[in-house]
């Protein structure tokens, strides 16, 4: 019975049914067989697994992120990116990972930051002579890098099935996204050098500052999260309903680029991708009280140390597992489907459980860049206007990028933990 339920989902998602309906949809049939419980348990874990205040984070970040793509924000950031870094060869590609990276600090999605900041720097990146598959496979890939730099919407929702703590999380994401990003500006550095590509212009304080004063609003946005959750001034979900109510204010009434109806295309897009997502989640519950009832994560965990006890061994064998798993599920769903079967066996080998959430985390991002679901490359290929192989073909080098960074954070959990145990909590 155990492994009907993983059968059950993964024929639901071969044939596209949503991945919201396939975990419910499979208990269902699980109860209606074995017949031990009512079905009436399916509605109230729905209801109960959306009804918590930490996940009310997700669709104002959600909101935040498509606020700014729209308001002139994101733009004003890939200025001053360039600002501090188009004086490099190939700078414009490394103004793309730069510019990634800060937008992160305010939408918590790849795939919000993909079509905030490809929408800006791809055409301009074919205009000055880059491969357009290439510029594509930065964007995608930097997008996907990008979920470590909080606040992180598969961090949230990693913190809501581990117990953990969300600020704990947020902050030790930041060493690892920052080895990441210079990871993938190497090698942008590289291919510019290969290509022959263009210096955009030359340094200047001057432009530097102008850019800084012109994107000062824009930064306001990060400071508010990270002062909030940080100082404890706030949690995450009310940092999240700040981080909307200054990315209205500053794109109404500071830049005023954000029209009435653009606004409300925005809340109508937020609604739609919130509604996807807290479908899984609900769904999610139902599937924990079963996993939890038939006491599957206990089975899972001792079938692992029946085969080796070998911490190392086993974090090797949990990276493949969510690898795979990346391929085929949405993060969300991916992190509600595995986490809660693999966390006894976590603490068991004394894994910490936020230096466990860092792997998770990037592991999903790898995640995004490989076929056949891979959200972050089919949105930025759609952008592009490019077919998804070509893009996947550009970016495998910063794939295994991410990969490496992956392995890295995997077996020395410093990098993970340094920050985090620096503050008294």
């Amino acid at each position: 019975m155990e492994w009907l339920i993983l059968g059950i989902i993964i024929l639901l998602t071969l044939i596209n049914v949503p991945i919201g309906f396939g975990l419910s949809i499979a208990v269902i049939v699980l109860i209606l067989l074995k017949a031990t419980a009512p079905l009436s348990i399916v509605p109230l874990n729905l209801f109960s697994g959306a009804s918590s205040f930490p996940l009310l984070a997700i669709p104002l970040f959600i909101l935040a992120g498509g606020l700014m793509e729209t308001s002139g924000i994101s733009l004003r950031l890939v200025n001053m990116a360039n600002s501090l870094v188009g004086f490099i060869r190939g700078g414009l590609a490394m103004v793309t990972v730069v510019a990634t990276m800060i937008q992160s600090e305010i939408s918590g999605s790849s795939v919000a930051d993909a079509a905030a900041i490809g929408n800006v720097v791809i055409p301009a990146m074919e205009k000055r002579g880059y491969p357009k598959a290439l510029s594509a496979a930065i964007v995608s890939n930097a997008a996907s890098a990008a979920i470590l730099i909080p606040p992180s919407i598969p961090m949230i929702i990693y913190a809501w099935m581990a117990e953990t703590s969300v600020a704990k999380l947020f902050l030790a994401g930041f060493l690892p996204g920052f080895i990441a990003c210079g990871g993938m500006m190497a090698l942008s550095y590289y291919y510019a050098r290969k290509y022959n590509l263009p210096v955009e212009q030359k340094f200047s304080l001057r432009l530097v500052g102008k850019s800084t004063a012109d994107a000062f609003w824009a930064l306001f946005i990060p400071i508010v999260i990270w002062g909030g959750i940080f100082l404890g001034i706030a949690t995450a979900t009310e940092v999240a309903a700040l981080a909307v109510l200054a990315a209205f204010i500053i794109g109404v009434f500071i830049y005023r680029e954000l029209p009435t109806k653009e606004t409300l295309r925005v809340l109508k897009d937020s609604a739609g991708q919130t509604a996807v997502v807290m479908l899984i989640v609900a769904s999610s519950a139902v599937l924990g009280w079963y996993l939890t009832s038939e006491q599957i994560p206990q089975k899972f965990a001792r079938a692992i140390l029946e085969t080796t006890s070998n911490k190392y061994l086993i974090l090797f064998f949990l990276n493949i597992f969510f690898f795979v798993a990346g391929m085929f599920l949405h993060s969300a769903a991916a992190i509600i489907l595995i986490v809660p079967i693999v966390m006894p066996l976590i603490r068991q080998i004394g894994v910490d459980p936020i230096h466990f959430g860092i792997i998770v985390t990037i592991n999903l991002g790898v995640g995004q860049q490989t076929p056949p679901v891979a959200t972050v490359l089919f949105t930025v290929a759609a952008i592009a206007r490019l077919p998804f192989w070509e893009v996947f073909k550009a970016g495998w080098p910063f794939t295994l990028v991410l990969v490496a960074v992956t392995l890295l954070v995997t077996y020395v959990p410093w990098i993970s933990l340094v920050l985090v145990n620096m503050i008294k909590w």
